[in-house]
């Protein structure tokens, strides 16, 4: 982090998480699109740093149904999911910065919705 070397990093939930500069700019320099699954913080700290990013916000159907999910996972511990619950507010205000917002509320549809979105923006940079 200190070097520079991330594109982003964010300390989320109490983990760290980050994303090499020199991962991005290998698949770049291959022809690749990339598609990075990070938080809101990491994807406006990528807008930053690459402002031709394309930010796409994936939310759940309502925080109910947030909290539904979370705890049928059976992964995290009460105070955990009470911390995932209170960020999912500020994140969701966040969303309104993203160019795209892809609601969860059926998963097949989503990742139709999420695929036929990647396809149009590599077929629009093919065409350029």
């Amino acid at each position: 982090m200190e070097a520079g070397e991330f594109l982003e990093w964010a300390n989320v939930h109490g983990h760290r998480y980050g994303t090499l500069h020199s991962e991005v700019d290998r698949l770049f320099a291959e022809g690749r699109s990339v598609v990075l699954e990070i938080d809101v913080q990491g994807g406006l700290n990528v807008r930053r740093v690459r402002p031709d990013t394309v930010l796409v916000f994936i939310e759940p159907p309502s925080a109910e149904e947030l909290e539904r999910r979370l705890r049928g996972r059976g992964t995290e511990d009460e105070q955990t999911i009470r911390l995932r619950l209170s960020n999912a507010a500020s994140e969701l205000e966040a969303a309104a910065s993203y160019d795209v917002r892809v609601v969860n509320d059926d998963l097949d549809r989503a990742v139709g919705e999420l695929a036929d979105l990647i396809d149009s923006y590599e077929t629009k940079e093919r065409s350029l």
